[in-house]
């Protein structure tokens, strides 16, 4: 490999090779997370010496790594981030703002069952349920295409993102998207109750 290798982690052009030690501190991650990566897809070696089975990467890579570091302080799920980090420009941003969209909506949720469980454990009545209003409303008769599956809360959003995205995908065939998406709950979602769901999506 020559002088392409070295442990140096000064300024060194983008295409040298670096131990996975070098890369790993100049990256601020563990070798671990390095190695969990690679067996992941998000981020493999440029280079594995076939003898000592070592791991070499280009000091170019460092940007595209501490980019998953970042992506996971948001607790983003590592299936989500391989997505992210595999799109392009406006794509890899339209997942972000998709996935903080659904962190969001969780945490408002659960900000909800925050209040109302502490008026129940300081005995004091909750007007959580004033907030919620139930009405039923009749809508025109469409033709959608649907997925269904049985899921537990915490990997609701996660799904509900995906399956959209190929039912959107499926109705470019059907003539078109016309209306906006909308997801059916069979049965309660939680982290007890897995439903089922049903995505929908609206098509001519």
């Amino acid at each position: 490999m020559g002088d392409g290798l070295g442990d140096r982690v000064g300024d060194v052009p983008d295409d040298a090779l670096l131990t996975i030690g070098a890369f790993a501190a100049r990256a601020r991650l563990s070798a671990k997370a390095l190695r969990l990566y690679d067996r992941l897809g998000l981020l493999a070696p440029a280079h594995v010496d076939e003898a000592t089975g070592y791991r070499y990467y280009r000091a170019g890579q460092v940007e595209r790594a501490r980019l998953v570091a970042l992506l996971r302080r948001l607790d983003m799920p590592l299936a989500r981030i391989a997505e992210v980090v595999r799109a392009d420009g406006d794509r890899s941003a339209g997942l972000l703002d998709a996935y903080w969209a659904d962190v969001e909506a969780r945490v408002a949720g659960q900000r909800t069952l925050v209040e109302y469980l502490r008026g129940r454990l300081t005995g004091r009545d909750s007007d959580v349920y004033g907030k919620f209003v139930v009405e039923t409303v009749d809508v025109p008769e469409q033709v959608v295409i649907t997925e269904t599956r049985h899921t537990l809360a915490d990997e609701l959003p996660q799904w509900i993102g995906a399956s959209l995205e190929r039912l959107e995908e499926a109705a470019r065939g059907c003539g078109g998207v016309t209306a906006a998406p909308f997801v059916v709950y069979h049965a309660d979602v939680s982290a007890e109750s897995d439903g089922p769901a049903e995505s929908c999506v609206p098509v001519a």
